[in-house]
């Protein structure tokens, strides 16, 4: 996972493999040696995309975005599935929760799963859900998408990102 630490000790690594001091290289970067420093020590918080994009260019690095899984292999219904469960004395199955989204029908006594899986499952599960059920059906992600939101709407989750 590419994360700003990781992309401080490719930098490190360059600036070094290309003879320049930090300081050197804060000055060519327009940026201060502590935030080189910061940054090459993976303890500064943001440094932002346009400084960052800059910053690789001008070491001759390329910053590419990349697919992170590969849906066919991963269980995020599954993961999901689980998620949603953890409080629960009946459980939610994948294949249940499959259904429920590419239908917009919650099944029988699992609203409280598909409530839990609204307000703390992670975002990034969430998507991969998505994806994995539109992949897995005739349905449209979008359409998946609108059953997730008007849930959101009708449970009035308090989590932001329906808002």
């Amino acid at each position: 996972m590419m994360n700003l630490k990781t992309v401080g000790e490719l930098i490190r690594a360059r600036r070094v493999a290309l003879g320049l001091s930090q300081a050197q290289l804060a000055g060519l970067a327009n940026l201060s040696r502590t935030t080189i420093n910061l940054l090459e020590n993976g303890v500064l918080n943001d440094l932002g995309v346009v400084k960052t994009m800059q910053m690789l260019d001008l070491l001759g690095l390329e910053f590419q975005a990349v697919q992170a899984y590969d849906t066919a292999n991963r269980n995020a219904l599954r993961m999901a599935s689980i998620s949603a469960s953890v409080s629960y004395k009946e459980k939610l199955s994948a294949e249940e929760l499959l259904k429920a989204l590419t239908s917009g029908i919650i099944p029988p006594k699992k609203l409280p799963h598909i409530g839990t899986l609204l307000d703390e499952l992670p975002q990034n599960m969430l998507v991969a859900a998505v994806e994995e059920a539109a992949g897995l059906s005739q349905v449209q992600a979008k359409k998946i998408w609108s059953h997730v939101y008007q849930w959101a709407a009708e449970l009035q989750s308090p989590r932001p990102i329906w808002h």
